[in-house]
This record gives structure tokens, C-alpha cells and sequence, in this order.
């Protein structure tokens, strides 16, 4: 998550006439977002964020399953990211302010995972967010909490919450390490995507359905609404991410894309979010 020297080598690699593939988050911030999206579109050259769980074929399932219509409306989401206490040391780079660290720019899948699954651009109304800041250094947020409000259906209400310093179980028991989860209650269902971030190691998929009270456990690992025929169950999610960067140098149309104004409106969230906590948005080198 080096972003300061990832955006400069980027936009070095731009200029030389280079498509780039580009580490999440795509800048410290949106006015950087939008300074670099504008070299690749001035060359005309594919500049892609590395969301690559949105290029599995399980996360394509559950965003068709929620989109359906089926089950309802969405009514409330849940994105969770954590890892457990003392297992990211804090001279790591995510704590340094001048790097634009903070658990928020890291587990920025969480918002990611929202913002898919809801199809949804920029989530810039915010209704609350706390965060507990490092011991060190006072503007970097080792967790994040927030309350938003999705320019989406009928007061869609999203929770996210990431935390790179998990307390152990009552202070004592070490916490294991936790996946990254999302639920999406719906009206006529609860779905709930757990791992959702590495879906190709391991991950379900379970929707309780509320008229019967009865769960479905789904895994999708191949095939799916959009990849069909191609790709093999042993395939990560780094695999299928390559697959559509390809397809999209290559001319082709690809089977999922994070698009430059998808990635500003996911700085957009993030910038309000810190915002909103009272820390700031993160400071970049090109803005």
C-alpha cells in the first residue's frame, strides 16, 4: 500500500505510454484520483484499480442475486475488515501518516464491497464515523467506523467497519483471524458473503430466505452470470482480474471493469468518511 511512490511510478509509467495496473486504493485521495485518471484518459491508455474480488465469479452471483429483484429491496448492509491484534507491526506503512496509512485506505474493500453490491457510485452522505487512532500518531486511524447513507433505493442504511489491531477476545485469548464479511438484508432475505475479499481460497455464500426460514449455502468458484464457460475453479481472484485487464489492452471488452470515475467515487466515500471522523482526508504527492 506504498500510494505516494505507486501513484508517482504510475504516472511516470502513463507518460512513457504504459497501461498500468494499479494497487488499491487507486490515491490517498480524490483529487488525486482524478489527476491520474486524467493522464491515462489524455493517452488513451487503460489505468485499472486492483479491486480483484470484484473479478470473481462469486461476487458476481451475489450482486445478480441481490440486483434480481427476488428478494426485495436492500435494506441495510454490513461490511466488516479486520485483523487481529499485533499481527501488522507499527513501524508497518499502513500507520504512517506521510504514506497515507490508516485502516480505512487499507481495508478499503469495504467500502468497495458496498459500493459493488449496491451499484452505487460516490457514497458521500455520512451520517456518523468514529475512529480509534494509532497510539503513534494521532491522524492515522487504526479503525474505522461509519454510518452511510447509499444514493440507493429507500434509505438503504451501509455500516462498515475496519480495524487493523483487532483486541484479542476479553483481552486475553488471542482472536483468530477473522475473513472479510459483508450482509446485505434485504427485504424477503438476509445474504451474507464471507470472505468475500479471497473468495478463490475459500468462501460461502448463505441466504436466508425470510417466508421460510430456510438457508441455502452457495459457492461459486467458475462460470457464473459473467465469466459462463470461461475460467477454471482453481482460478484466483488475481487470475480473473488478469483475464479482463487483457481483454481491455487487447481492445476487447472485458468481463467486469472497475472504471477511473468508479475509482473517484470510491476516493469520494473515503475522503467523506475521513472527513467525517474528524482526521481528514489522507495527503497525496500529486495533490
Amino acid at each position: 500500500m506504498e500510494l505516494i511512490l505507486f501513484i508517482e511510478w504510475a504516472k511516470k509509467a502513463l507518460e512513457c505510454n504504459k497501461h498500468v495496473l494499479l494497487e488499491k486504493p487507486l490515491a490517498a485521495n480524490a483529487k488525486e484520483a482524478e489527476i491520474i485518471s486524467a493522464v491515462a484518459k489524455e493517452k488513451n491508455l487503460v489505468l485499472l484499480e486492483a479491486f480483484h474480488w470484484r473479478f470473481h465469479p462469486a461476487a458476481h452471483f451475489v450482486q445478480s442475486t441481490i440486483s434480481s429483484g427476488k428478494y426485495g429491496d436492500v435494506v441495510q448492509t454490513h461490511a466488516t475488515m479486520t485483523t487481529p491484534a499485533g499481527s501488522i507491526p507499527s513501524s508497518d506503512i499502513r500507520f504512517q501518516k506521510d504514506l497515507a496509512g490508516g485502516s480505512l485506505m487499507d481495508m478499503t474493500y469495504v467500502c468497495s464491497a458496498t459500493r459493488y453490491l449496491l451499484q452505487c457510485g460516490a457514497i458521500t452522505d455520512v451520517v456518523s464515523a468514529k475512529a480509534r487512532v494509532s497510539k503513534k500518531d494521532s491522524k492515522v486511524d487504526e479503525a474505522m467506523q461509519a454510518e452511510l447513507r447509499p444514493p440507493v433505493g429507500k434509505n438503504v442504511k451501509s455500516f462498515i467497519y475496519s480495524d487493523m489491531n483487532r483486541a484479542n477476545v476479553a483481552f486475553l485469548i488471542p482472536r483468530i483471524w477473522e475473513a472479510p464479511n459483508v450482509k446485505i438484508e434485504m427485504e424477503k432475505a438476509t445474504i451474507t458473503f464471507y470472505n468475500f475479499m479471497m473468495p478463490h481460497l475459500y468462501h460461502y455464500i448463505s441466504i436466508r430466505d425470510k417466508t421460510t426460514g430456510k438457508t441455502e449455502t452457495v459457492k461459486k468458484y467458475k462460470g457464473g452470470p459473467r465469466w459462463g464457460s470461461r475460467g477454471e475453479a482453481w482460478w484466483s481472484t488475481y487470475r480473473y482480474q488478469l483475464e479482463a485487464f487483457v481483454d481491455k489492452v487487447r481492445g476487447k471488452e472485458p468481463v467486469e471493469w472497475v472504471s477511473n470515475e468508479d475509482s473517484i467515487a470510491q476516493m469520494q466515500t473515503l475522503d467523506a468518511i475521513y472527513e467525517k471522523s474528524g482526521l481528514g482526508p489522507r495527503t497525496g504527492s500529486l495533490a
